[in-house]
């Protein structure tokens, strides 16, 4: 009998494509974290991780409020496996960058429901920590 085990790593390739809520933090003008349930997708071959959202939630608003070089974190975890992406976040709402959040999100959740206020919170990661690693990192 043969059994197919994956190549080590091939667990981690997939963490990030798996369908499970993450959560979010931004930081409020006073400094302290805002933490909150979202969908996100990561490329790993680009660094960007992309958050899709209504463009008055108060997590676009912190990230609009701290201007160029918004830190932020987004973390997912699945029992002793989790990963969190450190990066640097701004505020897209071009239809082509919406576009391609959308996609991206239909792929490893399900497709969003329109919006026509959605925008992206982009997310160029500079850090990532965790028991899994994606590709390359």
């Amino acid at each position: 009998m043969t059994v197919d085990v994956p190549p080590p790593g091939a667990e981690d390739d997939r963490f990030w494509q798996e369908r499970r809520i993450c959560f979010l933090v931004t930081h409020r003008p006073d400094g302290s974290p805002h933490l909150v349930p979202v969908g996100v997708t990561f490329d790993p071959e680009t660094g960007i991780a992309r958050i899709i959202s209504s463009a008055g939630s108060k997590k676009v608003r912190n990230v609009r409020a701290a201007g160029p070089g918004a830190k932020v974190a987004v973390s997912q975890v699945e029992g002793r496996r989790w990963c969190t992406l450190e990066g640097v976040a701004l505020i897209k709402d071009d239809p082509q960058s919406v576009a391609e959040a959308e996609r991206r999100y239909a792929e490893r959740y399900r497709p969003p429901r329109p919006n026509p206020e959605r925008v992206v919170i982009e997310i160029t990661v500079t850090r990532v920590m965790g028991t899994v690693r994606p590709p390359g990192w």
